[in-house]
């Protein structure tokens, strides 16, 4: 069982930058590949960037490339996201999710992870 929680979220104007951060329980986190996805009022979740367990896949949307950096340090059981550029549009509910696995995929896919956290508010005005 692994335990997600997300922070880091906020208002920012466009432009900005944020850092959101996952905290994740466990002694496997090494194990598990990782994603962040979003989620805006009245559309579905989108796929935002995943890393695969040991960092060195990675993987970003069209729509984050360039402005965005995911990011691990599997000793703090955390992976980050850092976003510089920030648009409107950006803004919705972030979330991270985890997925168990023995290889260096990067995890593209929703239905495919195991566990998602609560999700935290990134807000960008224009």
């Amino acid at each position: 069982q692994v335990q997600l929680v997300e922070s880091g979220g906020g208002l920012v104007q466009a432009g900005g930058s944020l850092r959101l951060s996952c905290a994740a329980s466990g002694r496997t986190f090494s194990s598990y590949a990782m994603g962040w996805f979003r989620q805006a009022p009245g559309k579905e979740r989108e796929f935002v960037t995943a890393i695969s367990w040991n960092g060195r896949n990675t993987y970003y949307a069209d729509s984050v490339k360039g402005r965005f950096t995911i990011s691990r340090a599997n000793a703090k059981n955390t992976v980050y996201l850092e976003m510089n550029s920030l648009k409107p549009e950006d803004t919705a509910v972030y979330y991270c999710a985890a997925k168990y696995t023995g290889s260096t995929v990067v995890v593209r896919t929703s239905r495919e992870y195991d566990y998602w956290g609560q999700g935290t508010q990134v807000t960008v005005s224009s």
